[in-house]
């Protein structure tokens, strides 16, 4: 299918200025209202005319939604943050580095500039069947091109597909979750509060779409409680080129040790399913033996569920490896 790549489709524009406008109009619009963060991801889906949407919310001037604070023992930060901010912020280098590690592996610098932690989290699949427009599941077809006897599916998922083999490409949403993040969802009806984990989907549950915001609903916080704060961390991204690249897969993980004994530990992949995949089975065999013990049992288990495609069973064994390096304190910080 040809994509078409040259200027735009027109659209109404709106520029609100403070959050309580953004919710009216994104209330107002409806599904017919885009919102825009940093627009990395939307304006080439614009220009793809993979997206034609008839109103645009720039949410740019909407100074509530950006920034980082302290809130009590909280840590606060507006989803309009951009990538460099977070990944340079000190309040999130001395408690949550793993996140800050996790911004700053983020595409490029010029991406991390103009990207924006939200935007991050929200966009799309990069899928190229459902990218280029084809009409797959997930656009509302009957078929994934993917996952077929000829599809290219070296970059797709080994976990978790129903129908559709797509994988979040997000590398901050693993450690979100990880880090036991709750997100602030506002509507002009008010507001609601969901953990990270609950606040990505999968294909079993709604194939359209990889998180559970509707129309009219913006991401307002994102907000990190200090149960893992200063907790030793590991975040690795395996990707084809040092730069620019989104994962092959990424790993990220939150550790408690008493000594050479693991206590706790909290390990989520990216880029292996269609929302982060949490290992909540391997937390629970590897919390409170020595580390070398908990580091073996967890490589050997670690995503034992997969079931790869055709060109992506490499990733089994990425996978694999990195929850060993995690376990095993090779990337620890």
């Amino acid at each position: 299918m040809a994509t078409v790549r040259d200027s735009m489709p027109s659209f109404d524009l709106y520029q609100p200025a403070d959050l309580d406008a953004a919710l009216a109009l994104a209330g107002r619009l409806g599904p017919a209202g885009w919102l825009l963060a940093g627009g990395c991801d939307s304006l080439e889906r614009f220009k793809d005319r993979h997206k034609t949407p008839k109103a645009v919310i720039d949410l740019g001037g909407v100074a509530e939604l950006a920034g980082i604070r302290a809130d009590g023992d909280d840590l606060v930060i507006g989803p309009m943050t951009t990538l460099t901010d977070v990944a340079r912020h000190p309040l999130v280098r001395e408690r949550f580095g793993l996140l800050a590690r996790a911004a700053g592996e983020v595409a490029a610098p010029q991406i991390r500039n103009q990207g924006t932690l939200g935007g991050n989290i929200a966009q799309d699949t990069r899928c190229w069947y459902y990218r280029a427009g084809w009409t797959c599941y997930r656009a509302g077809g009957n078929l994934c091109y993917a996952d077929t006897p000829q599809g290219r599916n070296r970059e797709h998922a080994i976990l978790g597909a129903s129908r559709c083999v797509a994988v979040s490409p997000s590398d901050t949403a693993p450690a979100l979750v990880a880090l036991e993040a709750r997100l602030v969802i506002r509507s002009a009806a008010g507001r609601r509060e969901v953990a990270a984990e609950d606040f990505f989907v999968g294909p079993d549950r709604d194939i359209t779409r990889l998180t559970i915001l509707k129309p009219g609903e913006v991401l307002g916080e994102i907000r990190l409680p200090p149960a893992w704060a200063g907790a030793p961390w590991a975040f690795e991204k395996v990707r084809d080129r040092p730069v620019w690249d989104f994962a092959l897969v990424n790993m990220a993980a939150v550790l408690r040790t008493t000594g050479d004994r693991l206590d706790k530990a909290r390990v989520v992949l990216g880029a292996v399913a269609a929302r982060p995949w949490r290992l909540a089975a391997i937390e629970a065999a590897v919390a409170g033996r020595p580390r070398a013990e908990a580091a073996a049992l967890a490589g050997r288990l670690a995503v034992a569920e997969a079931r790869p495609l055709s060109h992506n069973g490499y990733k089994v064994t990425l996978a694999q490896n990195l929850v060993f390096r995690a376990i095993a304190g090779k990337e620890a910080a």
